[in-house]
């Protein structure tokens, strides 16, 4: 096989691939014998089909499908060995192509459009100057977790008189004669829909009578009112009128007091032994959190700082259009106008990123994207309050992640960023700047 690359221009260049019967004839005459050991043509026996008989049936259909399969082998050998910088995929030049004879012809030449990664050089170092956003946590964040921490370690307690949120248990009775009778009732007011209903259960005490109307409190929802007053939800709008509630028990969940069990169930045995220790280690959570937000943004601006500087980068738009079309497959709408602007500029990114990870030397192995998807499931349990999670356990999560293709594939690109972040980092000067988070999203959807 014979190939010529010529450029057309800066971004298109025509690949000639020049096939001759001896590349070739060796694959055909295996397929056409694996055929004729398979064929099942009347009159002849399995495997006794004349060779003769197979070639004039299925010799052209074979010979196209081998070349066709050889070419595309050696076309991405020789683009991968000679390090040709090709955006998608070489496209047939149908008009050279359709003078081709594939029964009668011997040797062959194919001619394909490449389109061609432009050139640029993306520079970063020290006189790039880019601020780095420190983001402060709130004291009301830092209350809100440790209230959440501390409700964790809360229990239920028996108490006197109703607040908000607390669970009665009593009789309940319907207000007619032989009506519904439900002993040992479980129910939260606060659930209520209708707040009149609601507030008729203000401050009640233990043995207090309360007369309600179930349905118009829970808005005629037949799922709560036969859970409730135990029927089935045929039954529930003949049992629309008043009930009394007589309480027997009224249950409240405490939060725990700010002390050492709490401290331990957050950050492990001993970890924090004061609640100044435990708001500041909160606050190093926040600013874990925080910290791969800011080196999001860091990314983010880096781009539009260097796209800046490189410029709009030039491409062969109409091979780019084909490719895309070809890949939305037969039939489907082409690309629209603004889809297709918005492809290159993420292929401009995509470029540049690239380049960037080479000139920093940036190797990812399945180690890194391991490291990414636990640290992916610690964020996801720290949402939760669960900070102490162990690593044999968010390693399990972490390797369920990595068998979904979508879900590997992001973390790859994910841990190509952190690494690509702290080189970048290494390089250029940075300016810390402290942000609330409020001015933090802002900043971001100004971008976005």
């Amino acid at each position: 096989m014979e190939f010529t690359l010529k450029n057309q221009d800066a971004t298109s260049a025509i690949l000639s691939v020049t096939i001759q019967e001896a590349d070739y004839s060796a694959l055909v005459e295996k397929q056409l014998k694996n055929f004729r050991q398979k064929a099942n043509i009347p009159g002849f026996r399995p495997g006794m089909v004349p060779m003769a008989l197979i070639k004039k049936q299925y010799g052209t259909a074979v010979k196209a499908e081998e070349i066709n399969k050889l070419l595309q082998t050696k076309i991405f050998e020789y683009i991968r060995e000679n390090k040709v910088d090709m955006l998608g995929e070489p496209l047939p030049i149908e008009e050279q192509q359709a003078g081709i004879n594939m029964a009668e012809d011997k040797d062959f030449t194919f001619e394909f459009e490449i389109a061609l990664a432009p050139k640029f050089d993306a520079v970063l170092d020290k006189e790039d100057k880019l601020t780095y956003y420190k983001i402060q946590p709130t004291d009301e964040m830092i209350d809100g977790q440790a209230n959440a921490y501390a409700q964790r370690c809360g229990e239920y307690k028996q108490v006197e008189s109703y607040e908000n949120g607390d669970m009665l248990k009593g009789t309940l009775a319907e207000s007619i004669e032989n009506g519904i009778v439900v002993r040992e009732a479980v129910m939260m007011p606060s659930y209520m829909k209708n707040d009149e209903q609601k507030a008729l259960f203000a401050g009640v005490k233990v043995n207090d009578v309360v007369t309600f109307n179930p349905t118009t409190a829970f808005d005629g929802n037949e799922a709560e009112l036969s859970s409730l007053l135990k029927i089935e939800k045929g039954e529930v709008k003949a049992h629309a009128g008043e009930f009394t509630f007589t309480v027997s028990e009224i249950t409240r969940f405490v939060a725990s007091e700010l002390n050492q069990d709490v401290f331990d169930a957050a950050f492990g045995k001993d970890a924090v032994k004061s609640e100044e220790e435990f708001r500041a280690k909160i606050a190093e959570q926040f600013a874990s959190r925080f910290e791969v937000e800011s080196d999001y943004k860091l990314l983010m601006d880096v781009r539009s700082h260097l796209m800046n500087k490189i410029g709009k980068l030039e491409f062969n738009e109409s091979i780019l259009r084909r490719i895309m079309d070809m890949n939305k497959g037969e039939g489907a709408e082409s690309v629209s106008e603004e889809d297709f602007q918005k492809s290159l500029t993420e292929l401009s990114w995509h470029l540049v990123k690239e380049q960037l990870a080479k000139k920093f030397e940036i190797k990812i192995d399945d180690n890194d994207v391991l490291g990414v998807a636990k640290e992916a499931t610690r964020d996801q349990f720290a949402q939760y309050g669960m900070a102490n999670v162990p690593d044999d356990l968010l390693e399990n999560y972490a390797k369920e992640m990595l068998k979904q293709d979508k879900t590997r594939e992001a973390l790859i690109n994910r841990a190509v960023d952190v690494k690509l972040i702290q080189a970048i980092k290494g390089v250029v000067t940075l300016r810390n700047k402290k942000v609330s988070v409020e001015d933090f999203n802002k900043k971001v959807s100004e971008n976005a």
